[in-house]
């Protein structure tokens, strides 16, 4: 795979995905890159770094943050701050308690940093056992930017094995937007969980950037919205 950006928004969204295995499924995430009107660059989900990607990247300005927006989305924070050392880090709340050896700057919320609140809005959605996640929405190309909160796994989609399209399908998220499978068994407080789903819903959004699966770029907020339609009820 190369180390190469994908423009998804003119001058403020590029997409790189990379691949991951867990429990002997293959399958591929996806770092996003922000760029603020400002000129200033966010990392959102970041994956490994090599000297090209790294390169590319501070050509689209000066990386002003990198984010860890869940709780499996850590994993390559170290390898983005050797890259970025000025880079403040903000992580989901969670990743202060998992990644104990991990340098961070600001555990997110609710309330968007001054850096980026004028054009991304955020919602920290905390009511399950293991699963916790910030979703953002990007204003300007009214994109919403999701970790582990919908995937999107289709036959069409790069990356992906044998075992993974089985456990899936057993799923019933095979060729079917829905959460990850984390947050379909480990429910704790659906109150909480379905009030920041609601909160995201009211989001004026019209594509989707997923972390896992294809992107959602038509009948965007219906398709969140049935991913989501168990909780929701």
């Amino acid at each position: 795979m190369t180390s190469s950006l994908e423009v998804f928004a003119r001058d403020a969204l590029w997409l790189r995905d990379y691949p991951v295995r867990l429990g002997g499924a293959r399958f591929n995430a996806r770092m996003t890159v922000i760029r603020l009107a400002s000129g200033q660059v966010l990392v959102h989900s970041p994956c490994a770094f090599d000297d090209r990607l790294a390169g590319q990247v501070a050509a689209l300005g000066p990386v002003a943050a990198i984010i860890a927006p869940g709780n499996l989305h850590w994993l390559h924070v170290r390898s983005c701050q050797q890259a970025f050392p000025e880079a403040q880090t903000y992580v989901c709340p969670g990743v202060d308690e998992r990644a104990k050896r991990l340098r961070f700057d600001f555990v997110l919320g609710d309330e968007a940093p001054r850096l980026w609140a004028d054009e991304l809005a955020q919602v920290a959605l905390c009511g399950t056992r293991v699963m916790r996640e910030v979703a953002f929405f990007h204003r300007p190309s009214r994109t919403l930017i999701l970790a582990d909160l919908v995937e999107n796994f289709t036959p069409a989609t790069p990356g992906t094995n044998l075992l993974l399209r089985v456990v899936f399908r057993g799923l019933g998220m095979w060729n079917r937007p829905g959460p990850a499978p984390e947050y379909r068994f480990a429910w704790g407080d659906r109150a909480r969980v379905r009030e920041a789903m609601e909160r995201i819903l009211e989001w004026d959004f019209d594509r989707v950037i997923l972390s896992h699966g294809d992107l959602i770029t038509g009948d965007a907020r219906r398709r969140v919205a049935r991913a989501w339609r168990n909780i929701l009820r």
